[in-house]
């Protein structure tokens, strides 16, 4: 009976002992995965990027090929040929608003590159690349129509086109409240009807409407601007190999030339688009 509580001191010891190295284990897992995207990438050979298959111009699957094609697709590529080699593979998940910043957070992605606007609020929860498309909230109308600015709007009977949750309404009812707004849940759907006279203009990202026009000559981009939406290419928080990555990868395409004969590719021939501006860094974040 007196060796009693020499055994349950050693129990105890043991114990402690096994904390610690359980701890240890998970601090290290921890300080793992904080970098373990490029690392992983670099050992693959390759990145696996989320994608938009359903935003043309910057993303979207060809019916014919099955493959999704885009501005965005082929940056994407041209960054993991960069980070990685000429042998670098990069694999593209189709992704949505609502599921990318979570596929980042549990993993299944190294990177989104998905018209993701940068913004303080997200800043909070990912990590952002360069701005690698300067995008503006703009307006498209046919080119028959006498409205050309946010001042044009400010009339009775005037009707603009949004999409649900947009800030549009807002900014339409401080900038031009005589006009009205009509709101829709999808592009495909606005579209049709600012096509079918529903209503006098569309408001949003303009790299969204020039993709929605790339087809309809009828219609042009104006040079209104509501606000700026400069996009980034997200990645986990505390993934900064990969940020720098990326970053440095921009650089070079940039001073190479490729990334201005990529936007030229896609949105050089759209009715109103401005080259100039989309390729710009002089950004505010909201």
């Amino acid at each position: 009976m007196k060796r009693q509580p020499q055994t349950i001191k050693r129990i105890i010891q043991i114990i402690a002992c096994s904390l610690l190295v359980l701890l240890a284990a998970g601090l290290s897992a921890c300080s793992n995965k904080q970098e373990s995207s490029y690392a992983r990438a670099k050992q693959s050979k390759q990145i696996t990027w989320g994608v938009r298959p359903d935003t043309k111009l910057f993303g979207l699957t060809n019916v014919k090929t099955g493959k999704i094609e885009g501005f965005e697709i082929d940056l994407a590529t041209a960054i993991t040929k960069q980070i990685l080699g000429p042998k670098g593979k990069a694999v593209f998940r189709p992704i949505t608003e609502k599921t990318r910043i979570t596929l980042l957070h549990n993993g299944s992605l190294d990177a989104v590159i998905s018209t993701m606007t940068i913004t303080k609020e997200r800043m909070k929860v990912i990590d952002f690349s360069d701005v690698y498309f300067n995008a503006s909230e703009s307006m498209i109308v046919k080119k028959s129509s006498k409205i050309r600015t946010i001042a044009d709007l400010n009339h009775h009977g005037v009707v603009v086109i949004a999409i649900k949750g947009t800030d549009v309404a807002n900014q339409v009812a401080k900038l031009a409240p005589k006009a009205s707004v009509k709101q829709f849940d999808d592009y495909g759907s606005a579209f049709n009807a600012l096509k079918a006279g529903q209503g006098d203009a569309m408001i949003d990202d303009n790299g969204i409407l020039a993709g929605l026009i790339a087809d309809t000559p009828e219609f042009t981009l104006t040079k209104a601007t509501l606000a700026q939406e400069p996009y980034g290419i997200g990645v986990e928080k505390g993934q900064t190999q990969m940020r720098q990555a990326i970053n440095r990868a921009l650089k070079k395409l940039r001073a190479s030339g490729k990334y201005d004969k990529l936007v030229k590719k896609w949105f050089g021939k759209v009715s109103g688009f401005d080259v100039k501006q989309a390729e710009s860094q002089k950004v505010k974040i909201q």
